[in-house]
């Protein structure tokens, strides 16, 4: 059986995320999965650098509010051998999620 475990995390973007505080790891004999709060893009940027080169994750997947930019910003700053994917709803699951975010004042602190 192979030691080689399938590392990969799941950053998600909210105002009011500290990093070092909201982060938890599930895994199994295969796969081990990170995930992560961070308040905006930069921070995004900086943990992923981080857990690339020191934990060896092998895959990013983003939540849904990564711009473009933000998500080749992090693409770029891992580098080419590591995956980047971005989690994306379709409009009517989109609509849902932003409606309870706005009630519950989320986009009140960005």
């Amino acid at each position: 059986m192979s030691e080689i475990r399938f590392k990969a995390a799941f950053l998600a973007m909210t105002p009011d995320a500290d990093p070092k505080k909201y982060r938890d790891v599930l895994s199994t004999s295969l796969y081990e999965l990170t995930s992560i709060l961070v308040k905006n893009e930069d921070e995004a940027v900086e943990v992923s650098k981080e857990l690339a080169k020191h934990d060896g994750v092998q895959s990013f997947i983003l939540c849904p509010g990564f711009t473009n930019r933000g998500v080749a910003r992090l693409a770029e700053a891992v580098g080419d051998s590591i995956s980047v994917n971005v989690a994306r709803g379709d409009g009517p699951s989109n609509a849902i999620a932003h409606k309870i975010m706005s009630e519950a004042g989320f986009f009140d602190r960005c």
